[in-house]
């Protein structure tokens, strides 16, 4: 378990009311991977999602660099709720502390606070539009 005022700090906990956010904290872990890391593999099934507390990834698909993440950010979505599979490659390129949500604890989460399920939705849009329609 995650205490909930952690989650205070990272942007995509903190629009939640406090009531969510404590349910979110009962069902999230706390992972702590060095640099060099592979957090996910692009093609394997995707059964956790992520939000980044402290630290940086690189992303990477198609052998090719897409992009950087830092505190904050989160990944893990698309596979989690669309595709089943990793889209994409992220390491870590510092030591990392991730907050994390397992498959049938976010299912859980998403069944108490379907809000929950539709911020992801939206950020799956927005990250890849023709998939998600």
């Amino acid at each position: 378990m995650v205490s909930p005022q952690r989650l205070l700090s990272l942007d995509f906990f903190n629009a939640f009311p406090e009531e969510e956010r404590t349910t979110i904290a009962e069902y999230a872990e706390e992972v702590d991977v060095a640099s060099g890391a592979t957090l996910v593999k692009e093609g394997e099934f995707a059964y956790q999602f992520f939000v980044i507390e402290h630290g940086q990834a690189e992303v990477s698909a198609n052998g090719e660099r897409i992009t950087e993440l830092g505190p904050g950010d989160f990944f893990g979505e698309v596979g989690l709720m669309l595709t089943g599979v990793r889209t994409a490659t992220v390491k870590a390129v510092s030591p990392m502390t991730l907050i994390t949500l397992f498959d049938q604890n976010f299912r859980a989460c998403e069944q108490r606070y379907p809000e929950i399920a539709a911020r992801l939705r939206q950020a799956v849009t927005e990250r890849f539009p023709i998939r998600a329609r």
